[in-house]
């Protein structure tokens, strides 16, 4: 993904951004979210799709020029693993404040207090979360439990999305290399496909 700070122009009203970490197991359930978002349906002008990835802080310009912000990402809520949760309105940032999974989560709560105290925080907010199940398998891609919850995530993303009155539809043809969220060796198949199993052995 380019750079934020070099590339953040005020062309977009919606910000759908996916962040955590793909090489953390559950960790990046945020990243697959936004990466399936992205395959499968076009927007209308204005809005734009991101993996955030674990840029935190540099992630500011973007959240500061969004008048809606949509964020998936894995959140300790304290349930059972793989459960999948809708945070809506001001109630965001004490949750991307609560029991932290990861370092980026508190650069991404900077952001949102950054974006408060400037005045130009989005007017309009929704979090898709889910519980991690695991977090510390390096190199591991989502549980399965968590992975069964992405389509419901992007489920709920479609009904905030539609409830701001954004527009979509389903891709007619095949996502071009050039529009993914990140590298195609991250992509979820082919990442998954590229671990070696114990003994060298591949998926």
């Amino acid at each position: 993904m380019t750079d934020a700070v070099d590339t953040c122009h005020h062309n977009f009203d919606t910000l759908i951004l996916g962040i955590g970490n793909v090489l953390w197991a559950d960790e990046g359930f945020g990243v697959r979210c936004i990466e399936a978002l992205n395959e499968r349906y076009e927007f209308e002008p204005g809005v734009r799709l991101m993996d955030g990835g674990t840029q935190g802080i540099f992630l500011l310009p973007w959240v500061r020029s969004a008048g809606r912000l949509l964020i998936f990402d894995a959140i300790d809520f304290g349930l059972a693993p793989a459960t999948l949760k809708l945070i809506i309105g001001d109630a965001v940032p004490s949750y991307m404040a609560a029991k932290k999974v990861s370092m980026h989560q508190a650069g991404f709560q900077e952001v949102l207090s950054s974006a408060k105290l400037s005045g130009e925080f989005p007017g309009q907010v929704a979090l898709v979360g889910v519980q991690p199940a695991i977090l510390n398998d390096y190199g591991g891609s989502l549980t399965p439990g968590v992975k069964a919850q992405v389509e419901p995530a992007l489920a709920l993303a479609r009904e905030v999305l539609q409830d701001w009155g954004i527009e979509f539809e389903r891709r007619k043809t095949v996502l071009p290399a050039r529009e993914r969220t990140g590298p195609g060796a991250l992509a979820i198949h082919d990442y998954e496909h590229g671990r070696p199993l114990p003994g060298g052995a591949r998926p």
